[in-house]
């Protein structure tokens, strides 16, 4: 399977907007939108998002729309973030992207952030090189409560 990166293009925001509202996906990220299912919030997120300069890709697996991947926030604060359809998932798809993601972008650290029972993601972070650093709590829309989370750094 190839996987490729390409700038977001706005025929991709439906595919994302469908994605994100996968209600095991919603579960499994756990801090996610408080209303994933509300279309005019996800569009506002969506402009803000590709007006600043954070690095927003599309992930492509054999030419298909599969999910996204970015790097925002302040320099020496960046982070990353991804989300692969579930339909995709276990296939090594968000480890690919990943890898190439943090090729584009040589800036480090980078930090990402994990719910503490979302082994999948923590297994994806790690084969890229992001070790836990730090734990921590938050509030989690898609559980509707606080949840432990870590936060992992890439440094090199």
């Amino acid at each position: 399977m190839q996987i490729v990166l390409r700038e977001v293009h706005d025929s991709d925001l439906p595919v994302f907007f469908r994605q994100m509202n996968d209600p095991e996906a919603l579960h499994m990220a756990a801090f996610t939108p408080k209303d994933p299912a509300d279309r005019d919030a996800f569009d506002a997120h969506w402009k803000r998002i590709r007006a600043s300069d954070a690095v927003h890709r599309t992930v492509l697996a054999d030419g298909d729309v599969v999910g996204s991947a970015a790097v925002y926030g302040e320099p020496g604060e960046r982070e990353v973030t991804y989300w692969i359809d579930r339909a995709y998932w276990g296939r090594g798809i968000a480890t690919a992207a990943l890898r190439e993601l943090v090729a584009q972008v040589p800036e480090r650290p980078l930090y990402a952030r994990a719910a503490t029972d979302n082994t999948g993601s923590l297994r994806v972070l790690e084969k890229c090189g992001f070790r836990v650093t730090a734990q921590a709590s938050g509030y989690a829309n898609a559980r509707g409560a606080e949840i432990d989370e870590v936060v992992l750094t890439l440094h090199a």
